[in-house]
């Protein structure tokens, strides 16, 4: 049994094979070859990701809400001028209006964007498909954040007033949808920034580019992208013990049971699995390859 955080590396595809169990973030959907290489070994696959319990994802969630309140934080740090910024002050001066923060999903990522981007005072907009995350909202900030239908129209409209974009959006074990396109960006202000947490799963916007902690930010048609993949190992302490909490209970289960009871026992473990005996098992991945 081998646990990871994050999905494994090329130059380790080649150590895999048939009869070992593996359990970490995979995020398959948008990674074609991890997707052929896994299956070509015959790996029993668990992806954290995909770990439901209750119509939540309780492996997922340490690592939204970190990333989620880091995003407005990375954000604001490349508004700055000498970045290409807008060079707005995210929490504004007296006499100055603050920037104005879009958040694209109100999950728990979009929720902790929006704990953050209102806390250091920018004006939140946050979009979102489903009234009752939207009205969660409203009520916590008693309207303080505006919300608003995720729709093409409303996008189109708010991003021209954006000095930042935060895309939330997950699909569980699936691809995210493009939200944002290309045309758009040349609608947006001059350096304005998007950061697009949902990288991992390919990300909201249609020029996102996974990048690194080293090299996290290009700019495509004046518009600054922050696109880093797993955003929390910028904060390995906090992220650590966060997953840790709550992966290990489901690592002991495997580990002490086999995949065989797992599977029998524990549903959460049944939606986990991603791949088996070369096939793949979950929806949503078979859905993203066909």
């Amino acid at each position: 049994m081998i646990v990871k955080v994050k999905e494994p590396l090329a130059a380790e595809y080649g150590l895999f094979r048939a009869g070992q169990i593996l359990f970490t973030y995979l995020h398959l959907a948008p990674d074609r070859a991890q997707t052929e290489a896994l299956l070509k070994a015959r790996v029993t696959a668990f992806a954290y990701e995909t770990l439901e319990v209750d119509a939540e994802l309780p492996l997922l969630t340490p690592m939204s809400e970190v990333a989620g309140r880091m995003a407005p934080l990375m954000g604001s740090f490349f508004l700055q001028k000498r970045f290409s910024g807008t060079g707005v002050l995210p929490a504004g001066a007296t006499g100055t209006q603050s920037a104005r923060c879009l958040i694209l999903g109100a999950g728990v990522v979009g929720a902790g964007a929006t704990r953050v981007a209102h806390g250091i005072g920018m004006r939140t907009v946050v979009l979102n498909r489903g009234a009752a995350r939207l009205r969660q909202i409203d009520e916590l900030y008693h309207g303080e954040v505006q919300t608003l239908p995720l729709t093409a129209g409303n996008i189109e409209r708010e991003i021209r007033e954006a000095d930042m974009v935060i895309g939330a959006l997950l699909v569980p074990g699936g691809r995210t949808p493009v939200m944002i396109t290309r045309p758009m960006l040349k609608t947006m202000k001059p350096g304005a920034v998007i950061v697009d947490v949902s990288v991992d799963q390919g990300g909201c916007a249609e020029t996102t580019v996974p990048r690194t902690h080293d090299d996290p930010v290009y700019v495509v048609d004046g518009v600054q992208h922050y696109t880093v993949a797993n955003m929390p190992g910028a904060y390995p302490r906090t992220s650590t013990y966060a997953l840790t909490n709550a992966t290990l209970p489901w690592i002991l289960i495997l580990a002490n049971g086999g995949v065989e009871k797992a599977l029998a026992d524990f549903l959460p473990l049944r939606k986990s699995l991603n791949l088996r005996e070369g096939k793949i098992v979950n929806e949503a991945v078979a859905e993203a390859w066909g």
